[in-house]
């Protein structure tokens, strides 16, 4: 009788090809597959696209500054991060919740490892949150009125976001075991954001977004965020709270030690290089810009007027100079031939923080345009132009508070396909009746009712009629101190009721 001996096999050993990195990535992509599907991810995604969709080219209309848009692709994402947050939490506390961990015990895969592939998780969250930010930047800069350019720095923002919520999470449920620990640092996180989100310029930068409540539009390399630096302040501490929760997990292997130090020089480095505030060149460019634009701007001439622009804005000068045309092209006596000077300007000096009011020009026919364009931007830069035509120069224009602001509002939106529309948008409460503030790119002006009054009949006149009508009269039209009711016997309206003063 023959006795067969056998070789006992040690546990938990395994002659696989790949080993514990094939199962772990095997394992990574299932829990990846898997955090894509859960409802909360799903629902922030939709939300996240939807609102993408929805706000698509009404921030900008068709003329998108690019260094503006691609600290629009921030905010939307950390809704998306804090759902993976929660998700990869639940994850991960699955096992314990199922009452399953024992049974992991006789896998090729350690604890350590199933949290490592967890984390990797949380990277493909955080790469179709890229896909979503690189489309919304994308279908911006792809429109034909786009000028300036974005930063990598300011795009990168979004994904790391994700992917820093995710680990964040991930690190929570490995040394919290309990399911109630991630809603909790939602709270506390939401809580940080209120009350980190202050005027402090240090203290912001640790957020994962910074937002910038301005309207202003500045060039692209007056902007002075931080946000290379920022984007390595946030990839660190993702890494790092990450590899923290592979130790904890106990992955304690010198490779993984040796890239959590690293890690934590790389969040020190970009958290200590982020709070330093503007630079001496900087804040001496900002004022350049604001207070000797000519020095930085280049000009060209078109029909006889001159057009001046910082260097990301040449390709605006048409639009400009074709509402310049319509303009003068309104106006009666020498004000129909009349050349101007176009002057780009903004107000630079308190950076993306402050919206300072810019001071008329005391200059002869020279006029302001800002840095933004499109939608309200074209009536207020209309009414600029029609002002100095008339007035001689912006601050002359902005003290009108006669009659004479009959024939500048005509200049102003006569031209327009849709007239009484364009009137609307350019006064302040959007109103076309009664007495209103006239927005332009400096200070506005005074409407009176009884100037209202009589604006509004001369538009309901033909154009070519109401033309005519101001041509003939222009120079009593636009003489000082000419009155509303007298305006309206000039063109041969009704005379107004309203008051004929202004506020």
């Amino acid at each position: 009788m023959t006795t067969v001996v056998e070789k006992p096999l040690a546990p938990g050993t395994r002659n696989e090809p790949g080993g514990p990195f094939k199962a772990v990535l095997a394992l990574a992509l299932f829990e990846s597959r898997r955090l894509l599907t859960r409802v909360p991810v799903l629902l922030a995604f939709a939300v996240y696209l939807g609102w993408t969709v929805w706000r698509a080219g009404k921030a900008w209309g068709d003329y998108p500054a690019l260094q503006d848009a691609d600290r629009a692709t921030q905010g939307a994402p950390m809704l998306v991060g804090l759902a993976v947050l929660l998700s990869v939490n639940q994850a991960a506390l699955r096992s314990r919740r199922h009452g399953t961990e024992r049974h992991f015990a006789v896998l090729l895969l350690p604890h350590w490892c199933r949290t490592v592939a967890h984390a990797l998780s949380a990277v493909a969250a955080a790469l179709v949150t890229a896909v979503c930010v690189a489309g919304q930047f994308g279908s911006e800069a792809l429109r034909p009125g786009a000028i300036g350019q974005g930063s990598v720095g300011e795009l990168l923002v979004g994904p790391l976001t994700v992917l820093l919520f995710g680990l964040a999470g991930l690190l929570v449920a490995v040394l919290v075991r309990s399911p109630l620990a991630a809603p909790l640092l939602v709270v506390l996180l939401l809580f940080l954001f209120a009350f980190l989100s202050g005027p402090d310029y240090g203290s912001r930068w640790l957020l994962p977004a910074v937002e910038e409540a301005t309207s202003n539009t500045l060039p692209s390399d007056l902007i002075g965020r931080p946000a290379a630096w920022h984007a390595l302040y946030l990839a660190g501490l993702a890494l790092f709270l990450g590899l923290v929760a592979v130790l904890v997990a106990g992955g304690r292997k010198p490779a993984v030690l040796a890239a959590t130090a690293g890690a934590l020089a790389m969040t020190l480095a970009g958290g200590v290089a982020q709070s330093g505030g503007d630079s001496p060149q900087l804040v001496k460019a900002r004022e350049r810009a604001t207070v000797h634009p000519e020095q930085v701007q280049s000009c060209v001439r078109r029909d006889g007027s001159t057009y001046c622009a910082f260097p990301e804005w040449g390709t605006r000068v048409a639009d400009w100079a074709a509402v310049v045309d319509r303009v003068r092209s309104l106006a009666g006596g020498g004000a129909h031939e009349q050349d101007v000077v176009v002057r780009q300007r903004v107000e630079a000096r308190y950076g993306l923080s402050g919206d300072g009011t810019l001071t008329p020009l005391e200059r002869p026919h020279e006029v302001t345009v800002g840095t933004r364009w499109g939608g309200n931007r074209v009536p207020e830069f209309s009414a600029a132009v029609a002002g100095v035509l008339i007035a001689g120069d912006e601050k002359a224009a902005t003290s009108i508070c006669d009659g004479r602001v009959i024939p500048l509002m005509w200049l102003a939106v006569g031209w327009e396909s849709d007239p009484f529309d364009a009137l609307r948008r350019v006064r302040l409460d959007d109103s076309i009746t009664g007495s209103a503030i006239v927005l332009q790119p400096t200070s506005g002006l005074s409407m009176t009712a009884a100037q209202t009054e009589v604006l509004r009949a001369l538009l309901d006149l033909p154009r070519g009629e109401a033309g005519a009508r101001v041509k003939d009269r222009w120079r009593e039209l636009t003489a000082p101190k000419v009155t509303a009711a007298r305006a309206a016997a000039l063109l041969d309206l009704p005379a107004p009721d309203g008051e004929d003063k202004c506020s």
